[in-house]
């Protein structure tokens, strides 16, 4: 298991190079990119309309909410979370800049989110915020 003192870290609300980093964000399954991290993946990471979830452009959509734009449950989010965690540990030569998925538009708590990505393949970069959640 990976622990927390082993990921790399941003200052929340950065974005990478899209050339250095795969953007990972929360989205709706409708794959709208309207607002908040989407609307950024749309806008700089390639993300394409009607791309909900999983890989897209240069970035890699986790629903946080249906294609009605209702939030999704914790339990229905974690699912997403998994498939993207064995995305990332299949793709581990790529860096995974992930955005506080769930903490904007869909309002959960980090500390609702972030234990989801414990145990995360190091290739994946966290917003500090997620440091004291990640051990």
């Amino acid at each position: 298991m990976t622990s927390a003192s082993t990921y790399r870290y941003h200052v929340d609300g950065t974005l990478p190079s899209p050339s250095d980093a795969i953007f990972v964000f929360g989205s709706n399954l409708a794959g709208r990119h309207g607002r908040g991290g989407a609307l950024a993946a749309r806008k700089h990471f390639l993300a394409q309309r009607g791309v909900g979830s999983g890989p897209t452009g240069r970035g890699y959509a986790i629903p946080t909410k249906d294609g009605k734009f209702n939030v999704l449950t914790l339990e229905q989010i974690k699912l997403s979370v998994d498939a993207f965690l064995e995305y990332a540990a299949g793709a581990s030569d790529e860096l995974f800049f992930v955005s506080r998925i769930g903490c904007g538009e869909a309002g959960y708590r980090d500390d609702e989110i972030a234990p989801m990505f414990r145990g995360a393949p190091r290739c994946c970069n966290f917003a500090e915020q997620w440091r004291r959640f990640l051990g």
